[in-house]
């Protein structure tokens, strides 16, 4: 065999491979995205813990899923699409209903969210929750989102929904409107015997509510302290309208689905308790609003 067919038939090597062609403006944001990435990694590993670089990847991701989700059409939009399928829609539609108050009173489920969305335009929304789930199948295991919303008008109503899915955009859609849809009434009044300021600014009186394991305990706070609780509590308080409260807590409070839900259990139970004038004048309890166009329980009374 000459040197030549030996030549011939030793493979050629193979060449490195060729970098695509980049434009200046891409590099860029390449760089950025690489960076956003890679950072909190790097913060974590220089830690020393693996598993919280794991977590703050995954709390990266997931954020970024839920701005891509509350991005969403416009009110006006869906308000002019809305066509109602309920009596109580259409009632609202027409003008024969026109605040949230009315429907509280007359004890009939809410089924449409277009009816909270035109009776409270500025209802605000907020995230209390994203967390992943797994079920384990024959095919394996299958991961779903688990979303917890809340919304309120900061001014006496506060709603909770709670919604799963694929995909975090639609998951949290539908939490907000299951939250909408499920908005309630809160009592508020000046309870504390250390305040006696006469404005609805706290709890009327001690309140419990209870959600699976966790158990939590509103007690009226004079004003000026804010309110003493955690983050979860702290959120969904102030989108009820309440300024001042001292909140105990008992069980694991870590599960954010039964701390909130106890939390709105607390403030619905305002609502049972039996008062009689002469608390509701020296207490100012006030039932829903105190402000805007929408009507205000018992104001006369409790102002004289």
């Amino acid at each position: 065999m000459t040197e030549k067919e030996k030549k011939a038939g030793k493979p050629k090597k193979a060449k490195e491979d060729e970098k695509p062609v980049v434009e200046e403006g891409a590099k860029e944001v390449v760089k950025e995205t690489e960076a956003e990435e890679v950072e909190p990694i790097i913060d974590a590993a220089t830690s020393g813990v693996l598993g919280e670089a794991v977590e703050i990847v995954d709390e990266s991701i997931l954020k970024k899923k839920v701005r891509q989700g509350l991005e969403e059409e416009s009110l006006e939009e869906r308000q002019r699409m809305w066509v109602p399928r309920t009596d109580l829609g259409k009632r609202v539609y027409r003008g024969e209903i026109t605040s949230m108050q009315q429907i509280s009173r007359m004890s009939i489920p809410v089924k449409e969210v277009e009816i909270v969305e035109k009776l409270m335009p500025e209802m605000q929304e907020e995230i209390i929750d994203v967390g992943r789930v797994q079920r384990t199948t024959d095919s394996g295991r299958r991961t779903r989102f688990r979303v917890v919303a809340a919304v309120g008008n900061n001014d006496g109503f506060i709603g909770i929904g709670c919604a799963k899915g694929k995909e975090a955009g639609p998951t949290i859609r539908k939490a907000i409107a299951r939250a909408k849809m499920n908005v309630k009434e809160v009592k508020r009044g000046c309870g504390s015997w250390e305040c006696g300021c006469g404005t609805p600014h706290t709890v009327p009186f001690k309140v419990l509510g209870k959600s699976g394991s966790v158990t939590v305990e509103l007690k009226p706070a004079p004003r000026g302290v804010g309110l003493v609780s955690g983050e979860v509590a702290k959120s969904m308080l102030s989108l009820a309208g309440i300024k001042d409260v001292w909140v105990k807590t008992d069980s694991y409070t870590r599960t954010g689905l039964n701390f909130a839900l106890a939390v709105f259990n607390a403030l619905i139970n305002t609502n049972y308790m039996k008062v009689g004038e002469r608390e509701i004048k020296n207490l100012n309890i006030v039932t829903g609003p105190i402000k805007g166009s929408s009507p205000v329980v018992k104001t006369e009374d409790a102002s004289n």
